[in-house]
């Protein structure tokens, strides 16, 4: 009984790192980069960190995700030299620590609220709200951190 509970134990331990491992963030959620989604309320509800990745999903034919500065998303304006991402599926790796700011630069999209703000957090900062993490991939990785500890209970008993 004793070896069973160990093995519970390392199992539970092993895929502990898991659980706190970096997330995809799919801007938008299901609705993905589009017109008429509130993108600042989204992102008040998720938490970024060093090491995540935000992923822009969006009909390339209609829409760019742009990275700019405060002053340029406060304007929602985009510099001649900014790096115009069009793929519609981009990902954008959160490499460091601080304040990212993205937008639509096709017409007026921005003005009407095709932006987002992200504050990027420290790896390593534990704040005390944390909320769930948004995507296909950090739903798979709950998924199956549960089932190997469901196994490992079954296992024990």
């Amino acid at each position: 009984m004793a070896s069973k509970q160990m093995l519970l134990l390392a199992v539970a331990v092993a895929f502990l790192p898991a659980l706190d491992a970096a997330t995809e963030h799919w801007v938008g959620d299901d609705k993905g980069w589009t017109l008429g989604f509130n993108y600042t309320a989204w992102a008040q509800t998720k938490q970024f960190k060093v090491g995540d990745t935000l992923v822009f999903k969006y009909n390339k034919s209609s829409h760019t995700v742009v990275e700019v500065s405060g002053a340029d998303f406060a304007a929602c304006s985009t510099p001649e030299a900014a790096k115009v991402l069009a793929t519609g599926r981009d990902q954008v790796a959160l490499d460091s620590p601080g304040r990212r700011w993205f937008v639509c630069s096709i017409g007026a999209h921005c003005l009407n609220g095709m932006k987002v703000r992200i504050d990027v957090l420290a790896a390593d900062d534990n704040s005390p709200v944390a909320p769930p993490p948004s995507g296909p991939a950090s739903n798979v990785q709950a998924r199956l951190a549960l089932a190997v500890l469901a196994v490992a209970a079954v296992l024990v008993l």
